[in-house]
């Protein structure tokens, strides 16, 4: 991603901060020291003091859900998947895996990794809660229990609500991997997305206030829970479908090249007769670039019937150039 930067390398991952990450910082920070016990710092001590704690407390929560995220990808590397990097953002952390596995042996592991690591975490720290205060009865007052407690919470609601059953969560990955050992991958994930579309028609209808009260963030899931669906089972049946034909079965074997001297204008004819996108650029026997009709449009339609194809990227547009 152009607006994310690298931070440091985890197990050979790099690991980078979207640029929404430095904004939502804050605002959790925000949150946490505006609200009371047990899910905030507010009578805890000073405004100055409930910030700074509430800023420790996200830079932690964040902290686990790059453990969360590390638990997806060090599973994959396992069976072989190239991770290129593991992004945390806005919206929580986001692996760039070369490919999901098609086993489902594989994917399933490797989709309950994630959920498991934060569902450890939080049991891990209500544990050290409550040793501690077994030992320590004053322990309870401080504001590392307090930081505890929050954290433990929120890993296990984000390792339980990553097991529900729906695209883009983790659970929308177990139960196709469930599905996938019963039928084959597509129809596996046509079923997994129809479960999920299921569970955000739902959520949105406690979200409109059927039964509670309106609740715009949960009709805001809804429809981030149904997206994902619909999206996860079109681009599988595409890329499944794909990957039954090589290039040499799709591409064209009559190559039609252009002049370099034919002017855009005649180009932009050519194209539409031609119904091709784009056309190698032959000068003699040398290839000079290519021209598509994206490249064609960039160009202002009064400057097309003056303006050659080889004149393009001298006029500063963005031709592909092949160096001949």
């Amino acid at each position: 991603m152009k607006t994310s930067f690298q931070i440091g390398t985890l197990f050979g991952i790099p690991i980078k901060l979207h640029i929404t990450f430095l904004f939502i910082l804050p605002v959790f920070a925000l949150v946490f020291a505006t609200n009371p016990a047990p899910f905030g710092f507010q009578d805890c001590a000073t405004p100055f003091v409930n910030y700074i704690l509430s800023f420790i407390t996200t830079v932690l929560l964040f902290f686990c859900v790059l453990l969360h995220e590390l638990g997806h990808s060090l599973v994959a590397q396992r069976y072989g998947v190239e991770i290129k990097d593991i992004t945390l953002m806005l919206i929580g952390g986001v692996s760039s895996m070369e490919e999901i596995p098609r086993n489902p042996s594989q994917e399933l592991k490797m989709a309950f990794a994630g959920p498991f690591v934060s569902i450890v975490i939080g049991f891990s720290l209500f544990l050290v809660n409550f040793l501690l205060v077994s030992l320590i009865a004053s322990y309870a007052l401080t504001a590392i229990y307090m930081m505890f407690n929050i954290l433990g919470s929120i890993n296990i609601v984000l390792g339980l609500f990553n097991l529900l059953p729906a695209f883009p969560m983790d659970g929308g990955r177990v139960l196709r991997a469930w599905y996938a050992k019963r039928m084959n991958y597509v129809q596996a994930t046509h079923y997994a997305a129809s479960v999920g579309k299921i569970f955000a028609f739902l959520m949105g209808i406690v979200g409109v206030g059927l039964f509670n009260p309106f609740n715009p963030w949960l009709i805001l899931i809804a429809f981030f829970v149904y997206i994902g669906a619909s999206e996860e089972d079109k681009s599988t049946t595409v890329t499944v479908t794909l990957e039954k034909y090589s290039v040499s079965e799709v591409m064209s074997r009559d190559v039609t090249s252009v002049s370099p001297y034919m002017n855009i204008g005649d180009l932009l004819h050519f194209m539409f007769e031609h119904k091709h996108m784009g056309y190698p650029v032959m000068e003699g026997n040398y290839l000079k670039g290519i021209v598509t009709l994206s490249d064609v449009h960039k160009v202002p339609p009064l400057e097309r019937a003056a303006l050659q194809v080889r004149g393009y990227y001298d006029h500063n547009y963005y031709f592909i150039n092949c160096g001949r």
